[in-house]
């Protein structure tokens, strides 16, 4: 009978596997375990710490902190009295966004870390039904509505003295059907959505995404995804927490980019069989990768190269790996694993075996860079709203630049504009159903009825299926291009080819709404651009370096034209015919990119839209246009 509730699941783990190590977290400098049989306590008597504060069944209380051992205790103990998790990021930084998502889920209760009380702080007069603020770490001072966790912990011990089964009977009136969680959308378009994920949409999913990938119970996973990612939450968490397996969390900075700089050395003292990854974090650790082969120098450097050339080919995409003449190749492949390839996987600490990206579409050629270096990187898909996993590919069974085959128990159809359903090859909306799928919208009856129709979830996503049943993902139907004819094309897969082949282009939105021809908006790599004018006793000050500049932009989109070495592998109309050079990236913080670094549209084009605009007059399509011109003068020039 599988578990119907994750505190069910926790308990069934905790006595299956009492001696596991279920985390690992960075102490006083060194990595330190905590057992499934230690954690088991720890969650009991912070569960009923909270029954003392009140908190009761169905109350909603936000948990708002960077990942470690107190996220599960603190999670776990809200789940087993029946309370609700509302995982906030902790990447809000504007007050508005965390202020609307507390008030909007009516949180009485939120649990924070030392690094986001003070946003708290800022908000909480404003909110009328938070009622407790319980900090992880000592602060020092507390104000009236705050407790310390470890006071919670005490509170929790008292209570259970004198009501040994205050928690037990709670949990055991858990129903699968109950809401475990709240999480919200990015908001990119609206107002956030919250989407509301039962106990059963999460077991039932953890089942399917164990039934895909396997995770044994020797396995350390180290979780370098925020935990209220959904994929972290469901992937990294209770899957592997299922599997008796171990996770490790990443040693917390003191600001974010310092978070980022520590996984390196994590991975190395950790040395993790499995990663969860998502594109963004793959490009910076290939970056990482090819530096580090750049500075062994130039024959090092031609050599990793060939060997590279001959992984490729010889793994096809996976599905043809080894078969035909490629198996001649093999001898040599493992000659090049055993001199080149095996000492880059010891700076991933010699024990990782696959990566399991999500979160956005990963670049085929970034698939086959990590599997020639021994180390396969699978695409799966999914969404909050099916908890997350709906496919995936996994070392059994997979084909590079795929999502993978369906998780069992979920169905699948593909869909035209009519609700029809479509046969393999031909693309479409995907559509699912199954036990993953949510409960609906916190509050927003309206959204919940456009996304769930007669049980199916309409993913909003493009896709096929192929004839062998893997699954293609082509991008969101909100962000196609849109041609004069009414033709429509996915722009993600063009936007990463062009960030992946030139050197020149750091990020690069698509654009077309009906129009005669596509544009777009290049957020060039300055540093890559200033090199190269350096290089020819140029300034971007000068006319003439500004022109080369643009030059070297625009034969980065060239080369998939007619006559380029990229010549054929997108239709024609669908690349840029102009573009408009930008003076600053996306990022978070100017909210051009979400929580899981995917560019927001519709924000992006309405900041821009006078430059998009211009784009579509004569001068607009001229890349040596003024305003174009006058960006580039502003990049930093050689003295």
């Amino acid at each position: 009978m599988p578990e119907r509730t994750l505190p069910e699941l926790f308990e069934t783990s905790v006595g299956a596997f009492p001696g596991n190590v279920l985390i690992w977290e960075k102490t006083g400098g060194r990595y330190v375990p905590t057992t499934y049989s230690e954690m088991g306590p720890l969650v009991e008597r912070f569960a009923a710490g909270l029954l003392s504060l009140g908190l009761a069944k169905a109350d909603r209380a936000a948990l708002i902190a960077e990942g470690r051992r107190d996220w599960i205790v603190a999670e776990l103990g809200m789940l087993s009295i029946g309370a609700i998790n509302v995982p906030l990021s902790i990447k809000l930084e504007e007050l508005s966004e965390l202020k609307f998502r507390l008030a909007h889920s009516g949180c009485r209760l939120a649990v924070v870390s030392r690094s986001q009380l003070p946003k708290l702080r800022r908000i909480k007069p404003d909110l009328a039904d938070l009622a407790t603020v319980v900090v992880l770490d000592d602060v020092g001072t507390l104000e009236a509505d705050e407790i310390a966790a470890a006071e919670v912990l005490r509170r929790g011990e008292e209570l259970l003295r004198v009501r040994p089964d205050a928690v037990a009977a709670a949990r055991a009136a858990l129903k699968g059907s109950d809401p475990a969680n709240i999480c919200y959308t990015s908001g990119t378009t609206a107002d956030p959505k919250g989407i509301v994920l039962t106990h059963r949409n999460y077991t039932a999913n953890i089942e399917q995404s164990r039934a895909l990938v396997d995770c044994p119970e020797h396995y350390v996973c180290l979780l370098i995804l925020p935990w209220d990612h959904s994929f972290c939450h469901t992937c990294g968490i209770y899957s592997v927490m299922k599997s008796g397996a171990a996770m490790a969390a990443v040693e917390a900075g003191r600001t974010g980019l310092e978070t980022l700089r520590n996984i390196p050395l994590n991975i190395k003292e950790v040395r993790p069989h499995i990663l969860l990854s998502v594109p963004a974090l793959a490009k910076s650790f290939r970056k990482s990768i090819e530096k580090g082969i750049k500075e062994k120098g130039p024959k090092v450097e031609a050599l990793f190269k060939r060997a590279l050339a001959l992984a490729v080919d010889y793994n096809g995409d996976g599905w043809n790996r080894g078969r035909g003449l490629r198996k001649l190749k093999k001898p040599l492949c493992a000659l090049y694993d055993k001199l080149l390839f095996s000492k880059v996987r010891r700076s991933f600490g010699g024990r990782l075996e696959l990566f399991v990206g999500g979160g956005a579409l990963l670049d085929v050629d970034m698939q086959r860079f990590f599997y020639a270096l021994g180390i396969p990187m699978l695409q799966g898909y999914g969404l909050t709203e099916a908890a997350p996993v709906i496919s995936a590919n996994s070392l059994k069974a997979h084909k590079l630049g795929s999502s993978g085959r369906l998780a069992p128990g979920i169905e699948l159809r593909i869909c035209d504009d009519a609700g029809r359903d479509l046969p393999a090859g031909r693309s479409g909306e995907i559509v699912v159903r199954g036990e993953n799928v949510m409960a609906g919208y916190w509050k927003n009856d309206k959204a919940t009825g456009e996304a769930l129709r007669d049980g199916w979830l309409h993913t909003g996503d493009l896709g096929y299926l192929d004839e062998d049943g893997f699954l293609y993902v082509l991008g969101r139907m909100k962000s196609l291009l849109i041609g004069s004819d009414g033709e429509k094309f996915s722009p993600e897969a063009i936007e990463e080819a062009l960030t992946e082949t030139s050197p020149f282009i750091e990020q690069v939105m698509l654009y077309n709404c009906q129009s005669l021809y596509t544009v777009a908006l290049v957020v060039p790599d300055k540093g890559a651009l200033l090199g190269a004018l350096r290089a020819k006793g140029l300034s971007p000050r000068t006319p003439e370096g500004q022109e080369e500049a643009l030059r070297l932009l625009e034969g980065g989109i060239a080369s998939f034209r007619e006559g380029g070495r990229h010549a054929g592998v997108f239709p024609a109309r669908w690349l840029p015919a102009a573009l408009a050079v930008l003076g600053e990236p996306f990022t978070e913080q100017n909210r051009f990119l979400n929580s899981t670094m995917k560019m927001v549209r519709d924000r992006i084009a309405d900041h821009y839209r006078g430059r998009l605009d211009h784009l579509f007059t004569p001068e607009g399509k001229d890349i040596l246009n003024p305003q174009n011109r006058t960006i580039v003068s502003r990049f930093e020039g050689p003295d």
